[in-house]
């Protein structure tokens, strides 16, 4: 790590891009980079009159806003702990993750403020708003007074910051994280997780200065923050945080009125835009004619193309999808028709990047190539064909979780490797190949391993269904759990009884597709949507028996 890692990141930015526009919140405000340092310098002052020192940790709530941002900023260069914190977590989670990861001062929004109670977090010395950075509750603190007495950020220039020195393995990042298991741990990043993380994309993903990116996923998870913040921020980018609660409407009207340069993205929204958008259009009879005629079958996917496109602004080099597997129908149809879009694998552990690869060179079902400064192990005889655990070494890899050895001594072995969770293969060519969670699967009567993300798959795509999770029922049998897509069951003016009928119909459609080994014994119709963790990926652990 050279440089001073991250800081040094952040201090080139400010110098060099000082007249140009850095964070924006969507139909609000916009920070020069200027601004941006003289912010983080009025945050630095703050922090020494409040008594906080390097190492501290500082704790943020909130949704995506420029001053999340200048707050996270302004801790990590102070050389602080940022705490980031999920704003879909509820109070008592807050209030733990707050006393568990001994913050001295916590940062959140006013309409989050309603939802804690400082006399559950004994240990802060005042809670900050990140609305308008003025004292919320002074706790142990004369904190309004501390406040007042701080001169406007415009006094403080660049020369007046003083950036901390640290070292590679210094704590920058406590991330507490909401799985798909139920429990959340603090994931400890290393200052040298972050930067390798940033250092990587700034060497293989192309953004200049100038170039606009909207955030939109939650900055308290390390995908979003570090790709639609962290790395957009060193290169001198201009940052739109979506400010809001990130609706398909609200997320549309951002790429219309921003047009960003790279989007990044989760499955389920290019899923959701695929099933609502686009197979309706290509369902329509006279299209469905057309799209048997080769020659015409290229205009019908040039015209989907270009409508794809113009939804997210128009202006994209491509798409990088993260967090959960694509389903298989949307990826090849995507390609297909040449839609700039590319698959990464990461996860928070890592800060969080494992895996990518552009759109013009990924393989198909791949999640990318591993990542420069990472080697990857997998768990099985012959890694190339036999699926394993994919087992982590490198730059980019966590210290171990915050106050629970248990956990870490879990999660490593004793050669060092940390345990992913997930089983794949790899290529000769450094391919990354996901099969599943080692947790999800489940051995069949007969012995072999079944990966319920693969049948999920499968009934994902079929008509008139929004989701579903394949579960084990014991003895070697598996039910699915069907929620059906009423939005589209109206639209064809399907009553309750036909889309009952639909769903007890699935289980032949589906076993027809399987192997015997993975036949499904029972369909069931699931009342309402899963809860899902901020990845928007089903917490599978609420409906396993």
């Amino acid at each position: 790590m050279d440089n001073n890692g991250f800081i040094g990141m952040i201090e080139h930015a400010l110098t060099t891009h000082a007249q140009q526009p850095s964070l924006s919140d969507f139909k609000g405000e916009t920070y020069t980079y200027r601004q941006v340092g003289e912010r983080i310098g009025w945050i630095h002052e703050l922090f020494i009159k409040c008594d906080i020192k390097k190492g501290d940790k500082v704790a943020l709530i909130g949704r995506n806003l420029s001053n999340f941002a200048v707050t996270y900023l302004a801790t990590v260069s102070y050389g602080a702990v940022i705490v980031p914190i999920l704003p879909d977590f509820g109070s008592n989670e807050i209030h733990h993750i707050v006393n568990h990861s001994e913050a001295k001062l916590l940062f959140c929004t006013d309409r989050i403020f309603n939802m804690v109670d400082e006399s559950k977090m004994p240990a802060i010395k005042g809670i900050v708003s990140i609305d308008d950075f003025k004292s919320l509750v002074n706790c142990k603190l004369k904190l309004s007074q501390i406040i007042d007495a701080i001169p406007p950020a415009k006094t403080f220039t660049l020369e007046h910051i003083k950036f901390a020195r640290v070292e590679e393995d210094t704590l920058m990042v406590l991330s507490y994280t909401s799985g798909t298991s139920g429990f959340s741990k603090g994931v400890m990043l290393p200052h040298r997780s972050i930067w390798s993380n940033v250092l990587y994309a700034q060497e293989h993903l192309d953004l200049k200065p100038g170039n606009r990116i909207v955030s939109f996923l939650p900055l308290a998870h390390a995908y979003g923050c570090l790709f639609e913040f962290l790395w957009p921020f060193t290169v001198g980018c201009h940052i739109t945080f979506l400010s809001r609660t990130p609706s398909p409407q609200i997320i549309t009207e951002a790429f219309q009125e921003v047009k960003p340069h790279l989007i990044l993205s989760v499955p389920l929204i290019l899923e959701k835009i695929f099933k609502k958008r686009i197979m309706p259009v290509l369902e329509k009879n006279p299209v469905k004619t057309i799209s048997k005629i080769p020659l015409l079958k290229q205009v019908v996917y040039k015209k989907v193309k270009k409508q794809l496109t113009e939804v997210f602004g128009g202006e994209f080099q491509q798409i990088v999808i993260g967090g959960a597997a694509l389903n298989k129908d949307v990826e090849d149809f995507l390609r297909k028709i040449g839609f700039p879009f590319t698959i990464g694998y990461g996860m928070t552990e890592c800060g969080p990047l494992i895996s990518y690869e552009p759109y013009s060179t990924t393989q198909l079902r791949s999640a990318g190539r591993l990542v420069d400064r990472i080697t990857v192990k997998i768990d099985s005889e012959d890694p190339y064909n036999v699926v394993g655990e994919i087992l982590i070494k490198g730059t980019n890899v966590m210290l171990g979780y915050y106050k629970n050895k248990e956990a870490t001594d879990a999660v490593f072995d004793a050669d060092g490797w940390l345990h992913t969770g997930d089983l794949g293969i790899i290529d000769k060519e450094n391919f990354v190949y996901i099969k599943g969670r080692s947790k999800n699967m489940i051995l069949s009567a007969s012995g072999q391993n079944i990966y319920p993300e693969e049948i999920e798959a499968i009934i994902n795509n079929m008509d008139f269904v929004q989701e579903c999770l394949v579960r084990d029922m014991g003895e070697g049998k598996l039910e699915a759990l069907v929620y059906p897509d009423y939005e589209r069951a109206d639209a064809e003016n399907l009553n309750q009884k036909d889309i009952t009928a639909f769903v007890d119909g699935l289980k032949a459609i589906v076993n027809a597709e399987l192997p015997a080994y993975m036949n499904l014994s029972k369909v069931t119709l699931f009342p309402e949507e899963f809860e899902k963790t901020p990845k928007k990926s089903i917490k599978r652990y609420k409906y396993i028996k």
